[in-house]
């Protein structure tokens, strides 16, 4: 990869770090990659997608100055998503590149989000890069609910590439959303098994967003009714441990790792966001939620210099919002947005 402007020493207008209009500091960008997958889950996509020309997506060198750019302005974290991140021609290229910033310090953190079907390719060469620890989707260990949710993916696949995270020394944690009359009463089982694993677990509430074909409400199921039946199984125990993103994590005692709950709608988690989501397009989000973004492409194709690109990016900050508006409601779905979770990064 070339190298960037980024690499210089950042001049004066990247000195103050990114603070939006309610005094919080944005530390964490999530990045997507790609809006294409090798699946098609039932929450996240249709199944007859419309992906964007490929015209219209960044370069790898394009992401990876926008990358160094945040992190000049104070990012400690960036998490690599999609669609699915790893079916993206030549990413590790990307994600080497922006390793260095772990090595110089300026980065604490580069991780990602995957379906997990390309790790027996890539685990070993996302540790040497400096990832060490990714998030894993995966909704159910049953290998016809699975090939169900996610319309194309093979459980086996994503089982074998999990366990060569495993031996390349990631530390994993899955992510499964909790979908009525399709998995909930599995969640259990999967509590059990990343015990067994030594995985971390997050369970997440169906987001309202994008055309899916479906009522969103036939999907839903309230992530407080889970936690109340799940203890009455597991010993679910408080703790301050953060990740930087929205989970509220539990200790379960039985099997010593960490259960986290994200839940946009039974409790809004917007108080301490600290993330600002970015599409493969240079499209910054400045709220999951919300449909308001700035164009990052423009300023980022107009100078070789990031003056213009800093001065959107300070400016985008400024409009990021208190909260988000998500609301699942039968009569309409009102507080929804249009774009798909594939598009916005994850």
């Amino acid at each position: 990869m070339k190298t960037q402007a980024n690499d210089i020493a950042p001049d004066s207008t990247r000195a103050a770090p990114l603070v939006d209009p309610f005094a919080r500091a944005i530390t964490y960008l999530r990045v997507s990659v790609t809006d294409r997958c090798d699946f098609r889950c039932v929450y996240c996509m249709a199944e007859d997608m419309t992906f964007l020309p490929k015209a219209d997506v960044l370069s790898l060198e394009e992401l990876d100055r926008l990358c160094s750019a945040f992190v000049g302005l104070g990012v400690r974290k960036l998490r690599l998503t999609g669609g699915e991140p790893l079916v993206r021609r030549n990413v590790m290229s990307l994600i080497r590149g922006l390793g260095r910033h772990l090595k110089t310090g300026d980065l604490d953190e580069l991780t990602l989000t995957t379906n997990g079907s390309q790790l027996i390719r890539f685990a070993d060469e996302l540790v040497d890069a400096g990832v060490r620890r990714i998030n894993v989707s995966i909704d159910t260990l049953d290998p016809d609910k699975f090939l169900a949710v996610t319309r194309w993916g093979k459980i086996d696949k994503v089982m074998a590439g999990l366990e060569a995270a495993k031996r390349a020394g990631l530390a994993i944690k899955i992510n499964t959303v909790a979908l009525r009359d399709v998995n909930v009463g599995e969640l259990d089982r999967m509590i059990a098994w990343c015990g067994d694993q030594g995985f971390d677990m997050t369970i997440i509430e169906v987001m309202p967003m994008g055309d899916i074909g479906e009522q969103r409400v036939d999907q839903y199921y309230p992530l407080s009714m889970v936690r109340a039946d799940l203890r009455k199984r597991w010993t679910l125990d408080e703790t301050d441990y953060q990740t930087g993103g929205p989970a509220r994590y539990f200790t379960v005692r039985e099997t010593g790792q960490r259960l986290g709950f994200i839940t946009p709608l039974t409790h809004n988690f917007c108080e301490a966001c600290n993330r600002v989501r970015l599409t493969c397009t240079g499209t910054l989000f400045m709220c999951l939620g919300q449909e308001d973004a700035a164009d990052l492409r423009a300023p980022l194709r107009a100078s070789e210099s990031d003056e213009k690109l800093v001065a959107a990016i300070r400016e985008a900050i400024t409009r990021k919002p208190k909260g988000h508006d998500f609301v699942i409601d039968r009569k309409g779905e009102s507080g929804g947005v249009s774009r798909h979770m594939s598009v916005t990064g994850g």
